[in-house]
């Protein structure tokens, strides 16, 4: 160890950690601390982390899962503890911290219990609600600040504002930050620059300090008259890990009053920077722009020409086209003469020989003629065999030898004379003519046959 804390030898950085570790927990042994719980944390693995503070200090401490299942009721913002445990350092970050493995309930901090109670009564009302809140100005070209003429956090967010935009005026609401009537003061600034609206937005900010210090802001005076602004309010109160009723009735809340003068001001050195890149962007496009125009414009003198240019181009272009036409022509007439041969070949190999079909033709016309001849020969044969059979069973010839037909008026023969009636009418045929006759009485037929 005396060699380690040698003039001479310089530690590092962790070596130190370690050395003021080793000492830590070999000397603070079986100590109880007392405070109130600060930024209490649960993280998701059930641990929990939070600060230990009176009214001039404060202390990180770290509560491990199974400890916290122990207790009776989970831990809250604002109990007042007794915590016993490892008081070490935590090498990686240098952070003096408990390690707390026991716990004793005092009770619920009194401010608090105030805080919760406020908060809860304005939550109802709407002053904290998201849609009441104003967007910032994104050029504001006054700001005001709300804050102690002496307060550090005054000088933070002045440099802060001359070093990102110089051309920013700055009006100033003093006011005490702190202590008895510091809330009416507070209060009193907020409506003052809103009566003569010279500001575009308005910061409340100090710096850090306990609960305590902080309280002016958890005024229920000063939180509804932030509110109540008609001027967008940012606020920039304590650090990060402190939070007053003023931060959720503000517009935008700041972690730091130097975070709130980085809100409200643009970036002077960022605008310069995006109007160069603006300029050399613009130049870009224009030297662009000249080169596509230059091209065009050489593009269309290369297609500017002479009429008579234009007129001999032409000419040359139609002698070549009828060159070309001259060309396609004997080509497609030499094609379609070949295509007649071809044809004409084709043709003479597909005509049928005609000789020898002539020749049967002839043959069977010789045949079909002595056919003919014969056949008819037979049928005459046939029709005189017939008509003399004919002619010999022919009625004529039976009339020819002194008979008749007797028929009706209807053709039908008669075969019966008694069927004969008086005053019928009757047609006789003979071998040589035919006569009608009617039937008469007997005693009017006795010259029938004179």
């Amino acid at each position: 160890m005396s060699d380690i804390f040698s003039p001479t030898t310089a530690l590092s950085v962790s070596e130190l950690n370690a050395c003021a570790r080793q000492l830590l927990e070999e000397n603070l042994i079986g100590l109880w601390v007392a405070g109130e719980v600060s930024n209490l944390t649960r993280a998701a693995s059930g641990h929990y982390y939070f600060s230990l503070k009176d009214a001039r200090a404060q202390v990180r401490c770290v509560l491990f899962k199974g400890i916290a299942q122990q207790l009776g009721r989970p831990l809250q913002e604002g109990d007042h503890l007794e915590v016993a445990g490892k008081i070490s350092i935590y090498e990686a970050r240098g952070e003096f911290q408990i390690t707390v493995n026991a716990v004793r309930h005092i009770g619920l901090g009194q401010l608090f219990e105030a805080y919760e109670c406020l908060k809860q009564q304005l939550t109802a009302e709407g002053l904290f609600a998201s849609e009441c809140k104003r967007s910032l100005p994104d050029s504001p070209k006054v700001v005001g600040i709300i804050t102690s003429l002496a307060a550090a956090a005054l000088r933070d967010v002045v440099t802060t504002l001359r070093r990102r935009h110089a051309g920013i005026s700055v009006i100033v609401y003093p006011t005490a930050v702190q202590g008895a009537g510091s809330e009416q003061q507070i209060a009193a600034a907020i409506a003052t620059a809103n009566q003569h609206k010279q500001a575009d937005v308005l910061i409340i900010c100090r710096g850090g300090g306990s609960i305590e210090d902080l309280w002016s802001y958890n005024e229920e005076i000063v939180v509804r008259a932030v509110a109540a602004s008609d001027i967008p309010i940012v606020s920039g109160i304590g650090h990060e890990t402190d939070f007053t009723l003023t931060d959720f009735a503000a517009d935008v809340r700041a972690p730091t009053p130097t975070a709130a003068a980085e809100l409200v001001s643009p970036d002077q050195t960022y605008l310069r920077q995006q109007v160069k890149q603006w300029q050399a962007r613009l130049g870009q496009l224009l030297q662009q722009h000249y080169y596509d125009a230059s091209q065009k414009l050489d593009w269309l003198a290369r297609q500017l020409k002479h009429p008579q240019q234009n007129l001999l181009q032409q000419q040359q272009q139609l002698v070549g086209i009828q060159h070309q036409l001259q060309i396609s022509m004997h080509r497609q007439m030499k094609q379609q003469q070949q295509y007649l041969l071809q044809q004409q070949r084709a043709l003479h190999a597909a005509r049928p020989q005609t000789a020898y079909a002539r020749r049967y033709l002839l043959q069977k016309s010789i045949l079909l003629q002595q056919s003919w001849n014969n056949i008819f020969t037979q049928a005459q044969q046939n029709l005189q065999q017939q008509s003399t059979v004919l002619a010999a069973i022919s009625p004529l010839n039976i009339l020819a030898r002194g008979y008749s037909v007797v028929s009706d008026q209807h053709g039908h023969v008669i075969r019966n004379g008694d069927k004969l009636k008086l005053g019928q009418r009757l047609h006789i045929r003979f071998a040589q003519g035919e006569s009608t006759v009617q039937v008469l009485p007997v005693q009017q037929q006795s010259d029938l046959f004179d």
